[in-house]
This record gives C-alpha cells, structure tokens and sequence, in this order.
C-alpha cells in the first residue's frame, strides 16, 4: 500500500527504460508530491453597495502557467488566476489566485517534461483552483464564478505553433 503522492515505480529489466545502470532504476516515473495556495486575494472594493447592483457584470478572467524547479528531480507549477467583475457602477470584485503544484519527474526527457509542466500538470491543478475561486467569489458576498473547463494541451500546442510562425518571420541575425 502506498502513501499518496508518494511515487511507486517497480524495476523491470524487461521492459526498454527499465534497465538498470550500476543499479540505478532509469524508469521513467512522474508523480504530484503536493498541491497548495500559494497566493489568495479577495477585493470587495464597493461593498457593501456592489452586493445591490442589479446591473450584469463584465467578467475579465485571465490566467499565466509558470513552471521553475525546485530541487534536480522537482518542479512546482504555478497557475495563476485573476477574475475581474465590474459594471459601470464600479469593481464588484476581484480574485487573484496562485495555485501550484510540486511534481516529482524523474528519467523524464526534455521533450515530454515541458508539455507535461505547462500542458498536462495546469489541467490537473485547474479543477481545485476552479473550487478555490467559486469559493472566494461566493464568500465575498457574490454568486460562486464557475470557470469553463481550459483546453491547456490545445494551448499549449497553439503557444508553440505561434512561436514556430514568429521564428520564421523573424529570424535572428536580421536587423
């Protein structure tokens, strides 16, 4: 039995990643060690008139992956969360949110871990940081803000293209 968030891997000789070299296990493993709010902030500017506005709000939602590690074989990402609502009345609230993630990635090569940190990691963060919002929101006096589900793969594979298509159009060494 395991604990969770501990990573479990198994040496398989038969299996190609899984030798062992001077009896180091090469087997590739990824595994979320912990997940935590780095960073919560509630602004309920105009409160308490705001909580009265029968106006419909403008909603402004945006939102910034980073990754960075943390020790040779753990990475912690971030996803960062900001939620505006205003009317013409004024701001009836803003939530920012830090929410982040330590992954433990081992054996895993460049190639697979940078989607993994900024594609695969950021959706399995975003339901509870989508919890944490709704919850704020609604704590501030207001009705829960469910956020839509966030396509991070097709993001992250459109950021790419753009970048390829920017490098292509913009060579470096033309001035």
């Amino acid at each position: 039995m395991a604990d969770e968030g501990n990573i479990i891997s198994t040496l398989n000789l038969d299996q190609p990643g899984g030798q062992a070299v001077n009896g180091e296990d090469t087997t590739p493993a990824i595994g979320f060690i912990s997940q935590y709010v780095k960073d919560l902030s509630v602004e309920n500017p105009n409160a308490p008139d705001s909580l009265q506005w029968a106006e419909a709000p403008e909603m402004a939602i945006d939102f910034n992956i980073a990754a960075r590690p943390i020790a040779p074989d753990v990475h912690e990402v971030e996803l960062k969360i900001k939620a505006n609502s205003k009317t013409s009345l004024g701001v009836a609230y803003i939530v920012e949110l830090a929410f982040c993630g330590l992954i433990a990635m081992r054996n895993i090569p460049e190639d697979q871990a940078h989607p993994f940190l900024f594609a695969e990691a950021p959706r399995l963060l975003f339901p509870f940081a989508r919890r944490i919002i709704a919850d704020a929101v609604r704590d501030a006096g207001f009705p829960p803000l469910m956020l839509e589900p966030i396509d991070f793969n097709g993001l992250y594979f459109a950021q790419l293209q753009q970048q390829a298509e920017a490098a292509v159009a913009n060579p470096m060494g033309q001035a």
